[in-house]
């Protein structure tokens, strides 16, 4: 690479990568916003003009890959077309920095991980909570026993999401399992060191209409190895709470705002003689986090912990539990692979981002 800054192009330009990706850019020193890709001409207009970047259209994706203007791409398109742009940058050896989920089934996440191993390229998942203090210290306390064995995590994770958002279009995979859901199931893994081996779950829908795609709301169970348990509730109807708890042999582990990228984030720590020690940690650019890790793995040649298989093996537990729903049975899981867990050495305290004006965009709750 010529320069010291990998030159990324974000591929997407809804609403969160407007909220919170693209402003993140002067956040992360190593690297460098280059492009952006929109199918909405005034948004490759007004966004292109704001951060003073050339735009393109998706039709013109394979010239951006071809030009030699980018090392990367950050992929923040619906879930249904993130292995199309992840393998035609791969093909053209620009790294990958993807959202999550992964993608819209376990076997394109496959060929995503097979794309960039083919070509030595990196491939990350945009897990920006592998990067945030609170979570990362949640790990720490637990590993260490202060809260004794760990043996029941419990979150919910709801909002409201508005008519006409993609987020309730089952041909673009949208559902509340793959946009929030993934959070739960994915902290129960960190938080316990360790993947599940068994779901069980429900889903239910009022007769909104809003919801004749996607379910309104999801809880599942997984069982753990060494007779764990963690239950999750998400869902797309209701009012914006984001919490967890772990509840250990001696004590309790409690987050609140555990999941947000706005707002401070409260950890609870009850110890075995009930004494509760609570600490905040201020808002953060949690995105700046990614951009800067992922640029520093492609600089220095170092794997990503959140890589493709971390995405694999949240989409295998995704794809089980919305079988357990239609079955109304457990679903074994086979043994995930080993990989690396998220630790306080990925830690980063980058400043909180200003919201910027957003351009034919709006959050799913409107």
């Amino acid at each position: 690479m010529s320069t010291k800054k990998v030159r990324f192009a974000v591929v997407g330009t809804g609403w969160f990568a407007q909220e919170a990706i693209l402003p993140a850019f002067p956040n992360a020193e190593n690297a460098k916003l280059a492009a952006i890709v929109s199918g909405d001409p005034v948004k490759q207009k007004e966004v292109g003009e704001q951060y003073d970047v050339p735009a393109y259209g998706y039709e013109q994706y394979g010239d951006l890959l071809e030009s030699g203007t980018i090392d990367a791409v950050y992929i923040a398109l619906p879930n249904s077309m993130h292995k199309e742009y992840t393998v035609r940058a791969a093909k053209e050896h620009i790294h990958v920095l993807c959202e999550k989920p992964m993608a819209a089934t376990a076997a394109e996440c496959r060929a995503m991980i097979d794309a960039c191993n083919d070509t030595g390229v990196k491939l990350m998942i945009a897990y920006r909570l592998h990067f945030e203090s609170a979570n990362l210290i949640a790990i720490e306390h637990i590993k260490s026993g202060k809260i004794g064995e760990p043996r029941v995590f419990n979150s919910v994770f709801t909002q409201q999401v508005q008519e006409g958002n993609t987020r309730l279009e089952a041909d673009l995979a949208g559902h509340p399992l793959m946009d929030i859901g993934i959070y739960c199931i994915n902290a129960a893994r960190y938080l316990f060191q360790d993947d599940p081996i068994e779901v069980a779950a429900f889903s239910a829908s009022n007769r909104e209409t809003r919801f004749r795609e996607v379910p309104e709301l999801v809880t599942a169970v997984m069982r753990f190895p060494k007779e764990r348990l963690a239950t999750f509730t998400c869902g797309f109807g209701e009012a914006n709470v984001s919490e967890y708890r772990v509840v250990g042999t001696t004590g309790n582990l409690g987050m609140e705002l555990a999941y947000t990228f706005r707002g401070d984030i409260t950890m609870r720590l009850t110890d075995k003689e009930g004494k509760t020690k609570e600490a905040r940690f201020p808002e953060r650019d949690q995105v700046g986090a990614e951009i800067a890790y992922f640029s520093d793995c492609i600089l220095n040649n170092r794997e990503p912990e959140p890589n493709g298989l971390e995405g694999l093996i949240d989409l295998t537990i995704i794809e089980a539990i919305e079988k357990s729903c239609a079955t109304g049975r457990a679903v074994r899981l086979n043994p995930a692979p080993s990989k690396p867990r998220p630790s306080l050495k990925q830690e980063y305290k980058l400043p909180k981002l200003e919201a910027p004006e957003l351009v034919n965009a709006a959050s799913p709750g409107g």
